[in-house]
This record gives C-alpha cells, sequence and structure tokens, in this order.
C-alpha cells in the first residue's frame, strides 16, 4: 500500500470532507483509503491556543494544504510555519471573505507562493494529484501518540519516515535509548507484515510502557540510529515579523521533527541553545525557535543543525 500524509491547516471542517475522522488529541488524524492509497491529513486543533501542535503537524506531513478563514496574525504563523519547514508542495485555499489578491500578497516570497489555488470544493480531486514520497535512507519512525490497548499492550502511532519497518523488527527508541521489539504493524487498522516510508502505522511493542515513549521519540533500526544531543549549534535566521531580538540566556522552545523542548541561548552568533533534556537530531535537520509567550508571532525563527 503507498501513503501520501498532508497537514491540514485551516480548521476541520474542511478536513473532514476528505477522509474519516481517526486519532484526535492536539493533533487530528483524518484519513482515507482508495484502492491501494492511504491519504491521512493532520489537522493541529491545539492550535492557535498552542503553537507547537501546528510545526508538530507540519512536520509529519509530505506535503499541506492551508485553508485561509481569515487573513489575521494565526494565518500568518502557518505561512511562516510551513515556510521554515520547507513544505514546498501544497494546496491554497480560502473562504469568501478572504480577499485573493491580498491572500496571494501575504505568501509571496514563501513556499506558500508555489502552491496550487484550488476551490475549497475542489479539494477532494486535487489532493489525487500528490503522490508518495518516501525519505531516504534506514529505517526511522517519528511517533506522535503511544497507549496502552487491552490485549495488544503498548502500541505507538507514528510515521515512517525512512526505510522500512518489519514485523519482529528490534529498534531503538532515541532520544531514551529503549529497545524495543516490534510484535505486530498496522495500517489503516489492517495488519501487515511490513511498511515502507511514507506509511503512517501503528505499532503493538514489547519492552516499553507507554509511559515510557513520548510524542517526538524516533524508533531507529540498526545503522540508522540519531545522534543524542542537549545542544543544538544552527545557522540560525530570525524571521523579520518577531518583535525582539535574541539574547544570551533568553529561553525559548526548541522544534526539531516532533521534538519540542524547553532551551537557552548560550550564544547568539553562532546561535548555541542547551536544552532541558536531550533531543535526537543530526546535522542538516531544521530546528525552529519557538516563544510561546510572544504577543505577536510566536516564531522566533529557524535554520539547519550544523
Amino acid at each position: 500500500m503507498e501513503s501520501v500524509n498532508f497537514a491540514f491547516l485551516g480548521g476541520e471542517e474542511q478536513a473532514a470532507t476528505l477522509g474519516k475522522k481517526g486519532t484526535r488529541t492536539d493533533l487530528t488524524l483524518y484519513d482515507r483509503k482508495e484502492a491501494e492509497t492511504i491519504r491521512t491529513w493532520v489537522v493541529p486543533n491545539g492550535f492557535p491556543d498552542k503553537i507547537q501542535p501546528l510545526f508538530q503537524a507540519v512536520n509529519l506531513a509530505e506535503y499541506a494544504i492551508l485553508h485561509v478563514g481569515a487573513l489575521d496574525q494565526y494565518a500568518g504563523e502557518q505561512i511562516l510555519a510551513l515556510d521554515a519547514a520547507g513544505k514546498r508542495a501544497g494546496i491554497l485555499s480560502h473562504s469568501e471573505v478572504v480577499d485573493r489578491d491580498a491572500l496571494i500578497k501575504a505568501v509571496r516570497g514563501t513556499v506558500v507562493e508555489w502552491y496550487d489555488l484550488v476551490e475549497p470544493d475542489g479539494m477532494r480531486l486535487a489532493v489525487s494529484a500528490f503522490k508518495p514520497s518516501p525519505g531516504e535512507g534506514g529505517t526511522r519512525i517519528a511517533v506522535d501518540h503511544c497507549f496502552d490497548v487491552k490485549g495488544a499492550g503498548t502500541v505507538v502511532l507514528g510515521k515512517v519516515t525512512s526505510g522500512i519497518i518489519s514485523k519482529h523488527a528490534t529498534l531503538r527508541a532515541l532520544p531514551s535509548g529503549l529497545e524495543v521489539l516490534v510484535r505486530s504493524i498496522q495500517m489503516h487498522d489492517d495488519p501487515v507484515e511490513s511498511a515502507s516510508s511514507p506509511a503512517r502505522v501503528g505499532l503493538a511493542l514489547k519492552g516499553a510502557r507507554p509511559e515510557e515513549i513520548s510524542r517526538g521519540e524516533v524508533l531507529c533500526g540498526d545503522g540508522a540510529y540519531l545522534p543524542v544531543s542537549s545542544e543544538v549549534r544552527l545557522d540560525f535566521a530570525k524571521i523579520p515579523y518577531y518583535k525582539g531580538e535574541p539574547s544570551v540566556n533568553q529561553m525559548c522552545l526548541v522544534n526539531v521533527g516532533l521534538q519540542v523542548v524547553a532551551g537557552r541561548f548560550s550564544s547568539v552568533d553562532p546561535a548555541i541553545i542547551s536544552l532541558d533534556r536531550p533531543v535526537a537530531c543530526e546535522p542538516g535537520e531544521v530546528c525552529s525557535l519557538l516563544k510561546p509567550d510572544s504577543p505577536g508571532v510566536r516564531i522566533m525563527g529557524s535554520g539547519r543543525i550544523l
């Protein structure tokens, strides 16, 4: 089976027309299976109250759908999050109250400028044009949910970001370092023997309790282990819309993939952030710095890990 994953930004009403609702926390999953293709839409319904789910939804997807209901601060944060993550392919749509020319001007100079402009009632057809985009490299699964299931034990939901996951595989969860065994695999509630990137999977695991694996943990196969570090060094660029300048000892949230941890600037130039707890990451990954308590835009900027 093939998989295609979208971040759906702009509310659940439109997402509900595309697929069936599944898991719901501060991220809500919708999916639909047609022939041998499973399409999934991740809605950050914890946003705009919190900025973290927005970045996690974007980092779970290969593509994005941005439906703008109003040209406000939150639409701006969504555009900036997509731009920071480099999501260069997607769909742009808007409600009747949004002026199209103003929207096109707002996204100019960002990755959203290159999205397909689609009427809301044309989304279902438009998404079929997006094909699977597998990640390269060894086996890695980004975990977005973990819970206890009666009769199955510890179950994680996540995305195979690269490689292939097979039943009975032994993986290492990072940054925690736990070793786990894959007891079974499901895709779209159907049992499978293996799944390849970019599949969304449910994995029943042996070797870890639900409270030991949280969102952001990366399950890695042999030879695909990520480095674990308590600091990140970035080629950081502040976005022009963020009011204020980074300073030594300033606190922020650090987002890498699905991981969000508190950090403190130990150096501004070069940008070095000391973390409250370790993260699993590697050079070249995009890292975004967030300020949830900012009265304006809550995104400081981003850069690649050095």
